[in-house]
């Protein structure tokens, strides 16, 4: 195993655990027992988490300050609307704080998130919740390792825990 094998470039599959917190210091998310699994250069993470990450090696440690241009963009003013219940298929479950995906115009997955239900009316929100925030990520890379043939021509890490995004 030479030293250039073990450095994060794209191409490979990086485990890390990671603990997100907010401007404010509020723990937003970390890793659970298991090192998230990802692929580099496939923007699986936020750009500017990745962009961080490049060139570093199993076993570092850092803090990464990502500004919400790099993260989860800007907030867009005019993100929230009101829709119908009827305008969801009767049997969906609508969970306040959960992402669902509408299909836009090309047909592409337009993700949103519920704020709301008033009077039989679903406030939704495109912007993601964290769009606008500066998030900062206190990393520890576990390990490094090539991505499989497989990986690469899906754009994603393939075993643990399969297709799950969180």
């Amino acid at each position: 195993m030479t030293e250039s094998d073990s450095v994060i470039a794209t191409g490979k599959v990086v485990h890390f655990r990671y603990t997100l917190t907010a401007a404010d210091g509020k723990i937003l998310d970390r890793s659970g027992d298991e090192p998230l699994p990802y692929l580099h250069g496939e923007e699986n993470i936020v750009p500017g988490l990745e962009a961080q990450l490049e060139g570093k090696k199993s076993g570092d440690k850092l803090r990464a300050v990502v500004a919400p241009e790099d993260a989860y963009g800007e907030r867009m003013d005019s993100a929230e609307q009101r829709v119908p219940r009827e305008a969801f298929p009767p049997e969906a479950e609508i969970t306040v704080g959960e992402q669902y995906a509408a299909t836009g115009p090309d047909g592409e997955n337009v993700p949103f998130w519920v704020k709301a239900i008033e009077n039989g009316e679903i406030v939704i929100d495109l912007n993601h919740p964290l769009a606008g925030e500066t998030l900062t990520f206190d990393v520890e890379i576990i390990s490094v390792r090539d991505a499989s043939e497989e990986e690469l021509a899906h754009g994603h890490v393939h075993g643990e825990g399969g297709h799950h995004h969180h």
